[in-house]
């Protein structure tokens, strides 16, 4: 029930759908004054959520910050956060990535730097209403393909969520006590949840955040004045976000 509501409120929680909303209530209400209203409040919103500085700012102020490749240690295990492929049915002899497939490049990097020696990808299927092939399977496969050592790769691929991710990954940890120091791999706006979440559960681990949506400061007139359509997707997966922290705050899941 609890994955079903997390969809349903990533629907609710898109900006466009406040912004046609608004634009309903102006055609449909009676009253001039609330028609006005509506209206300018869906102009507002248009240009907020289509304003790239504003929005990067926004994304600076909640991504938690990169740690530098030289300062990273040795680490036994680095625990890899799915949710950066997808399956396509009517494309399914390939695997499909999606602008997060830093979680696993980024950690492939430190394998090969002699950083990390193993890696726990956690993760299974996003679907809601039907079955798909796990996301740690996925990114496995890939792992396999730029040359990891199949024994260098472990997977678990039940959670649906980053509060299952954490459980499921503790309880593996647990049974496996030969893992002492543990990095966890997570995009830069995930880590908070993502690190709050691993530490409920008993897991203590390094965080290394990776798949960042900020931009370099930059006080140029595209990034000032000109709207852009693409700021509305980045909009809405940062509220989706922040809402989800305040929600696992609130259910003591993180």
């Amino acid at each position: 029930m609890f994955f079903i509501l997390s969809k349903t409120l990533h629907f609710l929680l898109m900006p466009i759908i406040w912004v046609i909303v608004l634009l309903l209530l102006a055609v449909f209400l009676k009253s001039i004054k609330w028609r006005r209203i509506t209206l300018l409040g869906a102009l507002g919103l248009l240009l907020l959520f289509s304003n790239p500085f504003i929005a990067s700012e926004a994304w600076r102020a909640w991504e938690v910050e990169a740690t530098p490749v030289k300062d990273v240690g040795q680490y036994d295990i680095a625990v890899i956060l799915t949710g950066v492929t997808s399956f396509r049915e009517n494309i399914p002899d390939r695997i499909h990535t999606t602008k997060g497939a830093d979680r696993f490049l980024h950690p492939l990097q430190l394998y090969r730097m002699d950083k990390i020696d193993k890696f726990l990808i956690t993760g299974g299927s996003g679907f809601v209403l039907k079955e798909g092939i796990p996301e740690a399977e996925q990114i496995e496969k890939i792992l396999l393909m730029a040359g990891v050592a199949e024994e260098d790769i472990l997977t678990e691929s039940n959670s649906r969520n980053t509060r299952e991710n954490a459980i499921n990954t503790a309880d593996y940890l647990m049974q496996q006590t030969q893992y002492k120091n543990i990095l966890l791999v997570t995009s830069a706006f995930h880590m908070r949840r993502a690190a709050g979440c691993f530490e409920k559960a008993g897991v203590n681990a390094d965080g290394f955040a990776t798949d960042f949506y900020s931009s370099e400061r930059r006080f140029t007139p595209d990034e000032l004045f000109i709207p852009s359509a693409d700021v509305f997707s980045r909009w809405h997966l940062l509220i989706h976000e922040i809402t989800g922290f305040i929600v696992y705050k609130l259910l003591g899941y993180c």
